[in-house]
Parts: C-alpha cells; structure tokens; sequence
C-alpha cells in the first residue's frame, strides 16, 4: 500500500467505507458507477449481459488512477475486495472473481494490476467454459485474450482443470461479489 495512503489512514480513521461505486469486469478493467448507473442493476447482471448496459458504468482510462487503485487494492477478513482511498475503503464490485490473470508466452501468469503470484495451485473450468486459476494470491478468471496461452498449457498437461459451478466460486474460494449487496442486507 502506498505511504501516503497509510498516513491518510492514520490521521483520519473514522471515514466511512464507500459502497457500489467501483467495479471490476471480466477484463481486468475498472468501472465508475455513479448513482444513475447503479440504480439501473446490480455490476454482475450488467457484466453479464451480452450488450453494453449504462448500469455498468464508465470505464476507467487514466493509467496514473488505475495504477493507483491497483496498488491499494487488498480485501478484508470477510471476503469484500477494496481500493484504499485514503483513509476510506472504497468495496469493489466483481462481476466473478477478484482476480483477472493474463498468460504470457513465456507461461509466467499476471494479475490485471501486475502482480504475479508464485504458483497456480488449482486449474478450474465453469459451467460456462470460464477458465479459472486459484494461485498463492487467490482465484481469477483467464482473461479472454489469453485462452490460446492457456489452452496450450492444458493439452501440455501442466494444467488440468477441475469443473466448478459458478454459483459455487465465490463461497468455496471466499470472496465477496457485491460489498454493496451485503451491506444493504444487513
């Protein structure tokens, strides 16, 4: 995390979390959901729909705030993914998994913020045809660009996926798709 993110957090240490206002898609992309977004449905039925939808919100392009968010972003003892802003915890939205991997040539796996895990400890496919790695870091979906990467490493062996209900992700692998959705519920 950054220092000046620590220090904000010292100094001011009652800030109230945030909720329903960033998101992370099947890409490895970051969304903005302002109010008119998130009253039109949840992230995951927007991610999931196969058109564009405005309840997905505004994509995130300025490369200094992506890298920003990517370097503060961590998760809490219950599941829920956030960015630390600050001195606030800004939950984050998924559309499945808080992990996006992308597969270089070379086989070395990256997370959509750059961080690489040390191993892939299990190979998983959904329901849906979704390929999934849990690594030391956690679970994440292949990204889509990646597949050719990764199907070589099946037929190679070195992978060898297991299937998986989608429902059953988020529970068997502890995190939380919708802090917002949580947290309106308690």
């Amino acid at each position: 995390m950054d220092e000046i993110v620590l220090a904000a957090m010292q100094k001011w240490p009652n800030v109230p979390d945030c909720y329903g206002w960033l998101a992370l898609d099947m890409r490895g992309d970051w969304f903005m959901r302002d109010a008119a977004s998130q009253s039109l449905g949840s992230f995951q039925q927007a991610s999931a729909a196969e058109a564009p939808t405005a309840a997905k919100g505004s994509r995130l392009v300025h490369e200094g705030l992506i890298a920003f968010i990517g370097r503060n972003y961590t998760s809490d003892a219950t599941g829920r993914w956030f960015f630390q802003n600050g001195p606030q915890r800004v939950f984050v939205e998924l559309a499945c998994s808080p992990w996006v991997w992308r597969i270089e040539p070379s086989g070395t796996v990256t997370s959509h913020n750059g961080q690489r895990p040390k191993e892939v400890v299990e190979t998983l496919v959904d329901e849906l045809g979704r390929l999934y790695l849990f690594t030391d870091l956690g679970l994440g979906l292949v990204h889509t660009q990646d597949m050719d990467l990764a199907a070589d490493h099946v037929a190679s062996g070195r992978w060898v996926p297991q299937n998986v209900q989608l429902a059953d992700l988020h529970s068997r692998f502890g995190f939380v798709l919708s802090p917002a959705g949580m947290a309106a519920s308690q």
